[in-house]
């Protein structure tokens, strides 16, 4: 991950906000959709500082420039960035955020510049305050994207790859359906409308998928509905007939995705016109993410609320096929995992072969790819040995990956698509002979890992409030990660899924876990340089018996999903309690019952995943020595 020389394309950026009177200009990293992954067209941070993480914000001045990520990024970041950048690590300590380091540079009077698209308005607006309150002149939108204007004709084509119909089966409820219950909280909240802006809120509510952004199975559009339409924004030439008819038989009605802005702007006309006759303009509503101009397009604060998105809710909470969907493509995919380990520990240790982290990515791809409804990976796959393995969203590529060390810790946190369900899955396995210290940490995580899965807690409980039960055993040892602990996942969608998660970020705070909610468990452990650790299991939130219901309240708690055995030899087992290892016991139980069919005729797989879950029996001390 060598750096990428950015003078050039700084200079003509620069050159542009001299033209343009724009003294700092900001490049955020998402598209005009809030999407944490992009297409290849909407990588404008990546090409101005050469940072490639999934979440960060440049910021540039005509003399400075600083690009700001969060700690899953700090080692990738300082790798990537050259001598023009300065690294702020939010969340440390005395450390800017960006929005201070802009409005830093803007004082004395000077504009700072961003497009609308790009930014949510609550982001803009807190920033314009920040700003003004500095002394500068404010933040002003700026139509045409600079960083476009920059790249060129080297940027990439939007792409225009047809989107599918996802059949009944696999979703659980038609569009007609869906539509009918957001009209119910629409009715609830008296709006006048929602224009839906997320990607995969759209494909959820119409049932349909694409591949505009690499392994998100969305496309380019939004949606509007009123109590009585629904438009479809899209690129009419990607839908098939079987896609027409099905929106026309759900009463949806398609519009070019460029008329949005335009339409926004007569919906905003006619509750004007409606609000100076009726002295009460009717809203319409955006998710909170929505950009700053469409805010702007359908008539700024007088004629919009922002709230968090019902359809967003809704996709959250997994109905009865959804949850089925998701333990019977976890368990297809542990097969694909299971194979792969014990593919690899045969490659490494018996036949002594030489694999780079690359390769043996793409090894697992193929195996993914013969399970029945594969569609394709989830995410890039993370396969890291040693000191790669501190790098928490590492990236191997042919040519320059390592090797894999087969006495050192190898990281594997990967996923796939398919039609029933998205999967993420990470083990930290070793294939020789662990240190004491590498074993105690994977085994801290573990435990946390175990406590979490075992938790129960009251309905209205929040990923904030449980946070802590996966740090607890770091945390009397003096350690963390600078990463949260879970995040939401999608139904053949997108593997990070808002609004739930688990973890410190205040937004968990405000969203309590809620049966169906599908989400990862994945505590982990990074010392950089030399190993990382992380162990995650995707899990289903469900109503669990408990002896009594204080508060009349009904109890949740955690239905794993994910079938793939931890590494044995990374488990110190005199630090896990009875309780911790019956539990560890009934999950390889339940591991192999559920997957050796699948290994009949594969004697290295199955002796594989027999040796990885056979039960740690109960030590028995004699004479200082542990016996078995």
């Amino acid at each position: 991950m060598a750096p990428i020389d950015t003078s050039a394309q700084l200079a003509k950026l620069r050159a542009l906000m001299k033209e343009r009177k724009l003294d700092v200009y900001i490049i955020p990293s998402e598209d005009s959709h809030a999407s944490e992954y992009i297409a290849d067209c909407d990588a404008r941070r990546k090409f101005i500082c050469g940072f490639s993480g999934s979440s960060g914000t440049a910021v540039v001045t005509l003399d400075k420039a600083a690009m700001a990520t969060d700690g899953r990024y700090f080692n990738q970041a300082s790798q990537q960035l050259d001598s023009s950048w300065q690294l702020l690590k939010t969340g440390l300590p005395d450390v800017l955020t960006w929005q201070e380091w802009a409005a830093d540079e803007a004082k004395d009077g000077k504009t700072v510049g961003v497009d609308p698209t790009l930014v949510s308005s609550v982001i803009a607006e807190k920033l314009d305050s920040k700003i003004k309150k500095g002394g500068g002149a404010g933040l002003q939108p700026v139509s045409e994207n600079l960083v476009d204007l920059a790249w060129g004709s080297g940027r990439p084509p939007r792409p225009t790859n047809p989107i599918v119909l996802l059949h009944e089966k696999y979703t659980g409820k038609d569009t007609k359906t869906k539509l009918a219950d957001l009209r119910k909280e629409l009715e609830k909240k008296k709006t006048r409308g929602l224009v839906v802006s997320e990607l995969d809120e759209i494909a959820w509510l119409f049932n349909l998928r694409g591949s505009d952004i690499d392994f998100n199975p969305v496309f380019f559009s939004y949606a509007v509905v009123t109590a009585d339409s629904a438009s479809f924004y899209v690129d009419e030439s990607k839908l098939g007939a079987d896609c027409k008819s099905y929106l026309a038989e759900n009463n949806v009605v398609v519009k070019p995705y460029d008329a949005l802005f335009n339409d926004a702007a007569s919906l905003a006309a006619s509750a004007q016109q409606k609000g100076e006759s009726s002295q009460a303009a009717e809203k319409f509503t955006i998710s909170k993410k929505a950009s700053w101009a469409l805010k702007l397009a359908l008539g700024g604060e007088k004629l919009v609320e922002e709230m968090r998105s019902p359809v967003e809710d809704a996709k959250a909470a997994k109905n009865d096929v959804e949850q089925e969907g998701a333990r019977q493509c976890h368990i297809r995919d542990g097969a694909a995992l299971i194979q792969y380990f014990a593919w690899l520990e045969d490659q490494l240790v018996n036949k002594k072969a030489t694999l780079s982290e690359a390769e043996a990515a793409d090894k697992l791809e193929e195996l993914r790819s013969q399970k029945d409804l594969f569609k394709g990976l989830s995410f890039p796959t993370i396969s890291s040995t040693g000191p790669n393995a501190a790098v928490i969203h590492y990236k191997p590529e042919h040519g320059t990956c390592a090797t894999i060390d087969p006495n050192a810790i190898y990281l594997c946190d990967s996923g796939a698509q398919y039609l029933d369900g998205t999967t993420d899955t990470t083990r930290t396995l070793h294939f020789g002979t662990p240190t004491a210290a590498e074993k105690k940490a994977n085994t801290l995580v573990l435990k946390g890992n175990i406590a979490l899965d075992m938790a129960v807690f009251p309905k209205g409980t929040t990923g904030y409030s449980i946070d802590s039960l996966a740090r607890q055993f770091l945390w009397q040892e003096g350690l963390d990660y600078r990463h949260g602990t879970g995040h939401g996942v999608g139904s053949y969608l997108n593997v990070h899924e808002g609004p739930v998660g688990i973890g410190t970020r205040k937004a968990y705070a405000d969203v309590s876990l809620s049966p169906g909610n599908l989400v990862s468990i994945e505590p982990g452990y990074y010392e950089d340089g030399v190993f990382g650790i992380r162990i995650e299991n995707m899990a289903i939130v469900r109503e669990v018996k408990t002896n009594h219901t204080f508060g009349d309240k009904a109890y949740l708690g955690f239905e794993h999903v994910t079938m793939v055995p931890f590494c044995r030899s990374l488990i110190d087992i005199d630090l896990l309690t009875q309780k911790e290892k019956d539990w560890l016991n009934a999950y390889s139980a339940d591991i192999l019952n559920k997957m050796e069919g699948f290994f009949k005729d594969d004697e290295v797989t199955l002796a594989w995943l027999k040796k990885e879950t056979q039960p740690f029996e109960e030590a028995l001390w004699l004479g200082g020595r542990r016996f078995v």
